[in-house]
């Protein structure tokens, strides 16, 4: 699972061991390697240094693992801009026993309105429906959090009600018929 994943204006790249430790030690050198332009305010949401670390550690543990954990959103280089880095997703790890994959994303708030949390959701939402495995993707967000609602709903998620946490919704997408 460790192919570039494009869309329309987008270039996603699974996070290595190696982005996400240069992540935590040196925005500069963290764009370097990764080929782009990290902006003020990275990382963004809840995308935070914690997340960060776990993903690491979990790609440290199984590098096989590559592609089941964090997408960096980049912003493909035009004649206007340079490729910038504008947000990070992707899932909480491999598939549970019953197909239930989990997935989270965060935009960089001066990149936020444009689009690209739905164009990565949805990359991501395609891109975890290629393993045979995964029936249901599922996503979690603040109630209050109006911009991560409508990204789940215009990605076509479907709100199942509150989590466990009352702060919390859960959304889900089931595996579409015509690659069942």
């Amino acid at each position: 699972m460790t192919e570039i994943i494009r869309t329309s204006r987008l270039d996603l790249v699974p996070a290595t061991v190696a982005l996400l430790s240069e992540e935590l030690e040196s925005t500069e050198q963290f764009g370097i390697l990764l080929g782009a332009t990290v902006p003020e305010g990275w990382p963004p949401g809840q995308y935070d240094r914690g997340a960060i670390a776990f993903f690491r550690d979990r790609l440290t543990e199984d590098p096989r693992a590559a592609g089941w954990y964090s997408w960096y959103a980049l912003l493909r280089e035009n004649g206007k801009r340079a490729r910038s880095l504008v947000g990070a997703g992707g899932y909480c790890g491999p598939p549970d026993p019953d197909g239930v994959l989990e997935i989270g994303y965060s935009v960089v708030p001066s990149c936020g309105g444009r689009g690209y949390g739905t164009e990565l959701v949805r990359a991501l939402v395609g891109h975890g429906f290629t393993d045979i495995r995964v029936r249901r993707i599922i996503a979690r967000t603040m109630k209050d959090n109006i911009g991560s609602v409508k990204v789940l709903e215009r990605a076509g998620f479907t709100c199942n009600g509150p989590t466990q946490d009352p702060c919390l919704i859960e959304y889900s997408v089931g595996r579409p018929a015509a690659i069942r």
